[in-house]
């Protein structure tokens, strides 16, 4: 779940409890090879750890969890505010909610306003000179380990609520019941309340249900005073709706069926909102808590009795079942159904994905669907899976309509080992036959570029033309298809040339494994 959260884009982790220079908590919830997996590409956070000597950068001999966690070249953390020894779990807590204070800019202790923001490093200083921290030497053993003068990534205020069914708020008394359809706009504002009207871009909306109140276990015997040490606390509500809308000049609306799972009191919800304009040089947010009520049951929801159309592929959408991938494929996963998918989390209605028939593993896929841009009848699942045994592999993927009607579907994939051998097949052109635009398609094992070159040979065998590229690759590709290279049916020297069948080898070279393969294929020229 932490990986997860990291390669979602967590802006901040902040992890307080034991750890040591090989990870995290004596259950080794987070270690080395953990780190080194990272892959929230572009979307760096500031890793905070209030432990022991997770960081100890002091010892060359030594290379610790922390750094690592800085090191990764393409992934992990932009900065860490860490511990480099042992520390005291009194001063842990103070420091730990008195840094928060800083970080997030709600103390009244300082020169900034709410929604202006210190430095990471600045933060950190200002949390050891509150006078909570500063009079305590362990202090000295918290390092600041990035660019000081860098800030967090916060959007600015504010996106808020304005109408609920076509009704201005003030004056709204619907409220959201199961099976309900409901629509919903806002606008875009400055952090003084006025509206944007030259803001254009996409909102992202997620709506939770109610309050959930929780217990913690009690399963790991600790005793106060002889009783058990049992601990209330509320969680979000499960979370009944995530879309996105367009917005324009400054203002959105988006539509929905609420799911049949809500919980059935009626209570107040939460909304939340962010939104990117256009030019991706202005991001927005904004919340709505206690403006929005959840829970009753629509007496008068038309019937459906359909489950959702499920469509599965590995890496992209040009995947065929059967086809391969490397060890670290992303499941894609469309969705589609005329009242809207649940991920409300009712019992046994979550979307889940069973890898090789394991039932007593699920992956449980809720929140990692997102509807199309003013669509909320189709969206899309997408999931990274990590270090995959090489061999074939049998995917099933399980989803529920708002209604609670099901659908399952399956694909299978062959995964290679690509440090080890290189492979490649479904190898086409396309169109074929063709007139004087054709694409060289190929699936292949490989996350980094390949070297491609395409012979291609008459019939009885004289070389007509070669084609050389590359496919595209790096850190962030997760296609295992490539049509990178293409032809307009001439020949080396630019002529056109005669109709009829011509045969092709494929060639592909890794220079990372030193290896190739070739393949040869037959194309029409009309």
């Amino acid at each position: 779940e932490i990986v997860n959260a990291v390669d979602n884009g967590a802006l901040v982790v902040n992890y307080f409890g034991h750890g040591g220079e090989d990870g995290l908590a004596v259950e080794r919830i987070l270690l080395k090879p953990d780190v080194n997996g990272f892959r929230n590409y572009c979307k760096l956070n500031c890793f905070v750890t209030v432990t022991c000597e997770f960081t100890r950068f002091d010892n060359p001999f030594r290379e610790t969890a922390g750094e690592f966690t800085y090191w990764n070249k393409q992934a992990g953390a932009i900065s860490l505010i860490t511990t480099t020894r042992q520390i005291f779990v009194s001063f842990a807590v103070s420091f730990n909610n008195t840094l928060g204070k800083y970080l997030f800019s709600y103390s009244d202790d300082d020169a900034y306003d709410d929604n202006e923001y210190p430095s990471m490093a600045e933060a950190l200083r200002l949390a050891k000179s509150d006078p909570k921290v500063s009079g305590i030497n362990q202090k000295r053993l918290i390092f600041f380990i990035g660019d000081p003068a860098m800030k967090l990534a916060f959007s600015k205020p504010n996106i808020r609520l304005t109408k609920i069914n076509d009704v201005p708020l003030a004056q709204a008394t619907d409220t959201l019941k199961a099976l309900s359809y409901v629509k919903l706009a806002g606008e875009v504002t400055d952090v003084s309340g006025n509206l944007l009207p030259n803001y254009n871009g996409t909102l992202s909306t997620t709506i939770y249900d109610k309050l959930i109140d929780r217990r913690t276990l009690a399963n790991d015997g600790t005793r106060l005073n002889g009783e058990l040490v049992i601990l209330d606390f509320e969680t979000l509500g499960e979370i009944i709706f995530r879309g996105q809308s367009t917005v324009k000049n400054g203002q959105f609306e988006f539509d929905f069926v609420v799911p049949k799972d809500i919980g059935i009191p009626v209570g107040f919800g939460k909304v939340s909102f962010y939104s990117k304009n256009e030019e991706l040089s202005l991001d927005q947010s904004g919340a709505s808590i206690n403006t929005l009520k959840i829970g009753g049951i629509n007496e008068n929801a038309a019937e459906d009795n359909t489950g959702p159309v499920i469509t599965l592929y590995m890496n992209d959408e040009n995947f065929v079942s059967g086809g391969i991938t490397n060890e670290q494929p992303t499941l894609l996963a469309k969705l589609e159904d005329l009242n809207g998918i649940n991920t409300a989390s009712g019992i046994g209605h979550d979307i889940v994905a069973i890898l090789d028939g394991d039932e007593t593993n699920p992956v449980i896929l809720n929140d990692y669907y997102q509807t199309e841009i003013d669509d909320y009848t189709k969206g899309t699942v997408s999931f990274p899976f990590r270090e995959l045994e090489p061999g074939l592999h049998t995917l099933t993927l399980k989803a529920w309509d708002v209604y609670n009607n099901s659908s399952i579907s399956e694909i299978q994939f062959i995964v290679f080992d690509k440090d080890q051998e290189l492979a490649i097949n479904n190898v086409l052109n396309y169109p074929n036959p063709f007139v004087n635009y054709t694409e060289f398609w190929f699936n292949h094992n490989s996350s980094e570029p390949l070297d491609v070159s395409i012979q291609i040979f008459t019939v009885s065998g004289k070389l007509v033309k070669t084609i050389n590229g590359q496919t595209t690759g790096g850190f962030k590709s997760t296609s295992s298809l490539s049509r990178d290279l293409i032809w307009d049916g001439r020949d080396d020297f630019g002529d056109k040339i005669g109709k009829g069948v011509y045969v092709y080898k494929l060639t592909v070279r890794s220079n990372i494994l030193n290896k190739k393969v070739e393949k040869i294929e037959k194309l029409v020229i009309l």
